[in-house]
């Protein structure tokens, strides 16, 4: 991860879709990929990307809406960072730029020859690219990374494949879809080793059933559409609005105690009181406390959160994992 002053000593520059490069992002050479979940098999190639460029701008090319949910709209992915999210790591890797292409149709039905010739050398100016060791492209997914190879040399493009990243004694090579298992089944640990820093989500803050007053327990509610995190109870960070930072405690889950509604993030910040309806809160997650639960009464449950509290607490000053969000 770059350091806080790497950060803050290099400009970064984000060229949204439809938008033209701007000039100090040309001849860049650019990590291309979806990059969900950002994780450290991503950052190598960030890495990778900052050694090729030597004097170029480096940066990263990405696309959206995610590939998958541009094929398959009506089933639900559950997406580790979406694009505001990505944004915020970028930020942080040291890198110059990040240019963002819309996938749509002509793009999904653009072959392999014309996304190197005609995107990433005329329209990007891209003068190098450098591609996991699984990256597939162009229509069908026709183009492999050897195809890659040969036609960036066609098109006088410097390209570099980088093998894959593996974590730990179990060598298990480091994947967004390893991370959303880990997440699924309450695998907290796991999942921010493989990410290499504290995972967090964005969302609005919205007017609830004002039901955690009552308890003495307000949060602020946040709706995460598609989101494949284990229900239950979480030691959790937020980033305000104002910048600021608060540890909290959360829930994620349908709240059978009362409702068994839709799933939901309320989050209890520590020592707050405000208003942040309307604020987008950023959330991360620290450490897994234990799963939902119904209780018989809500004395019970009051009972049992303030032991949840008690030990978010304890985890939030034992854990030492990177945060993104400062």
């Amino acid at each position: 991860m770059a350091s806080g002053d790497e950060t803050a000593a290099r400009p970064f520059t984000i060229c949204r879709p439809d938008e033209p490069v701007p000039p100090n992002l040309a001849g860049a050479v650019a990590a291309l990929g979806n990059f969900d979940g950002v994780h450290r098999g991503h950052r190598v190639l960030a890495e990778a990307v900052r050694e090729a460029a030597a004097e170029a701008p480096a940066i990263v090319l990405t696309f959206e809406p995610h590939p998958r949910a541009f094929f398959a709209p009506d089933m639900p992915m559950f997406r580790l960072t979406g694009p505001e999210a990505k944004e915020i790591v970028f930020r942080r890797l040291g890198l110059d730029g990040l240019v963002i292409r819309r996938f749509d149709a002509e793009l999904a039905g653009t072959g392999a020859r014309a996304f190197v010739h005609d995107l990433l050398k005329r329209d990007l100016g891209l003068s190098g690219v450098v591609i996991g060791h699984d990256f597939h492209f162009g229509r069908g997914r026709e183009g492999t990374p050897a195809i890659l190879a040969d036609l960036c040399r066609e098109a006088g493009l410097a390209c570099r494949i980088v093998p894959p990243v593996a974590l730990g004694a179990e060598a298990e090579p480091i994947s967004s879809s390893g991370i959303r298992r880990a997440l699924a089944a309450g695998d907290l640990s796991r999942a921010n080793a493989l990410l290499g820093y504290r995972w967090f989500v964005l969302g609005t803050v919205r007017h609830g059933d004002k039901r955690g007053r009552v308890l003495g327990y307000p949060t602020a509610n946040v709706a995460l559409p598609d989101c494949g995190l284990a229900h239950g109870i979480y030691a959790v960070r937020a980033r305000l609005s104002d910048g600021s930072l608060r540890n909290g405690v959360a829930s994620y889950g349908r709240r059978p105690t009362f409702d068994d509604g839709a799933p939901l993030l309320e989050v209890n910040l520590f020592d707050f009181a405000g208003d942040l309806y309307g604020q987008t809160l950023a959330v991360e997650f620290v450490a897994w406390i234990r799963g939902e639960e119904r209780f018989d009464s809500a004395e019970a449950l009051v009972a049992r959160m303030d032991i949840d509290a008690a030990e978010a607490r304890r985890l939030l000053a034992a854990d030492a994992t990177p945060s993104m969000l400062g």
